[in-house]
């Protein structure tokens, strides 16, 4: 983070009294985020003897990005934590990315577990939160990481967290690419809704605002009411949220034209029904733009806000400007447009690897240098992406394969239905049957109105829904994704439930 600790002192010795921070405390200007940046680097160059690996419990505050710029200042590596991480996810951590110095309020840091691995006290900063550092005061270097400035913790398919290393450079790659595509001018405030404890949101939430020299507008509980009080008050220009939190600000009172003022909204990170954005927009009075990306590669696609409506919504975007996306077929070969297969990427923002053992093991790419996303993927005439779900993604009901992700599009094209998320649950004699648990915008849907649809559009009836829960909600993650092993749990005890 040293080039963001440049721009940021730099920033502040040129206009102190301008806003660089708007969160749940109020208003905070360039200058005070200096000021505490530099009490904490002071704490951190003397808990250990050289640049360190920091691990920072990550809130949407000043705080956050105070502890960025006082890594930077530092010379050290920024890792980032949810404050609702667990001690067995703080565990994982302390395998993986072998901190030298923890710095967390004092309820994150009795409920980790910090002084029984070791570390003792240094001081205090950022306004009552405790640096913890090495007992030996020795730092294990910052050398290891292979230039990685960022970490932070990612969910992964085998369900143990895993921890991502990107460099700043991509941060700065990923952030200039939005910021190009959307139209963002100097001063241009930021919203940072999602928590700051992901590789994506640091990026887009913390890093981008700051490249803009504009204010990073924060939130650390969601909230839809607040949210939409929040943008609309500080005429928010962009910001980027999963589908999930997009669509409930629609349900606000209140919320029509509210973010008119806004450029544009970057949605990602779920299941996206067209018709659902389209109201969402028309309804909130923006512009959306849906998105595909990962942690392992920042960004790397959108759309422009001045695409038509069945680009921006219905497709997830173009490549960023030199990064590359693929599809291959089952032998490898490249596949040619309009044709479903494995979706690759690589570009300036692919990472360096997960860390494991305090080192980053390189990541898994082909000789070409493409990463497998895992996803499946068919890339259209003008170079946009559609995404058609995870290559693990299916259910298999009596020896057939059923593509959960065909089965939401159909579903989500019902009038009524706002949400919606397709899992498997367990059967004794077919292996598996498709649940689906639904959003509604009117009363319950029954199985049999839903059946009575899918069979005028002509939908294939042995990838009908056997089992229909409508919901308030879906279940979400901590940053707002749909959480499909939740979803799966509910839907698996809502059919125990009947059958019992």
């Amino acid at each position: 983070m040293k080039q963001l600790a440049r721009d940021v002192v730099e920033r502040a010795a040129r206009t102190p009294d301008a806003l660089a921070v708007v969160d749940g405390d109020g208003a905070h200007t360039i200058d005070e985020v200096v000021r505490a940046a530099r009490t904490l680097a002071e704490l951190l160059d003397s808990a250990a003897d050289g640049p360190s690996t920091v691990l920072i419990r990550a809130d949407n505050s000043w705080r956050t990005v105070a502890a960025a710029v006082a890594v930077g200042l530092s010379g050290g590596m920024l890792a980032v934590m949810s404050g609702h991480a667990t001690r067995s996810e703080f565990d994982i951590a302390m395998e993986d990315l072998q901190p030298d110095i923890v710095v967390a309020d004092p309820h994150a840091a009795e409920v980790w577990g910090v002084t029984e691995q070791g570390f003792v006290t240094a001081g205090e900063a950022l306004d009552g939160w405790g640096v913890h550092g090495p007992a030996d005061g020795v730092s294990r270097g910052v050398a290891r990481w292979n230039g990685g400035a960022v970490a932070a913790m990612t969910s992964g398919s085998t369900g143990r967290p895993k921890c991502v290393i990107q460099t700043e450079d991509a941060l700065r790659y990923a952030g200039r690419s939005t910021i190009e595509a959307v139209g963002l001018e100097p001063g241009d405030a930021v919203g940072a809704l999602v928590p700051l404890s992901s590789a994506a949101a640091i990026c887009f939430g913390m890093y981008l605002p700051a490249m803009l020299d504009g204010p990073m507008v924060a939130s650390e509980k969601w909230n839809p009411e607040a949210a939409v009080a929040l943008l609309r008050e500080h005429r928010v220009a962009w910001t980027m949220l999963v589908p999930t939190m997009a669509l409930q600000l629609t349900l606000v009172d209140g919320a029509d034209g509210a973010l008119s003022a806004m450029k544009a909204m970057t949605v990602g990170g779920g299941p996206m029904s067209q018709n659902s954005l389209r109201g969402a927009e028309v309804k909130l009075g923006t512009t959306l733009l849906r998105v595909f990306g990962m942690s392992e590669c920042l960004g790397h696609t959108t759309p422009s806000p001045s695409d038509d409506a069945e680009t921006r919504l219905g497709r997830d975007g173009r490549p960023f400007p030199g990064t590359e996306v693929r599809v291959v077929g089952e032998d490898g070969a490249v596949l040619g447009a309009g044709e479903i297969g494995s979706l690759q990427v690589k570009g300036p923002s692919l990472f360096l690897g997960y860390a494991r053992g305090g080192v980053p093991v390189a990541p898994d790419v082909n000789a070409e240098g493409f990463l497998a996303t895992g996803d499946r993927a068919l890339i259209h005439d003008d170079g946009s992406v559609s995404i058609r779900g995870r290559e693990k993604d299916l259910i298999i009901r009596g020896g057939r394969n059923i593509d959960i992700n065909e089965v939401e599009d159909a579903l989500a094209a019902i009038p009524g239905i706002h949400q919606v998320c397709v899992v498997p649950v367990p059967d004794p004699v077919l292996g598996e049957r498709a649940a689906a648990l639904v959003v509604s915008e009117r009363e319950a849907l029954s199985l049999d109105e839903i059946r009575h649809h899918l069979e005028a559009a002509d939908f294939p009836k042995f990838k009908w829904p056997e089992y229909v829960r409508t919901v308030s909600a879906l279940p979400q993650s901590r940053v707002g994704k749909l959480d499909r092993r939740g979803a799966a749990t509910l839907a698996a005890e809502l059919v125990a439930g009947e059958q019992g």
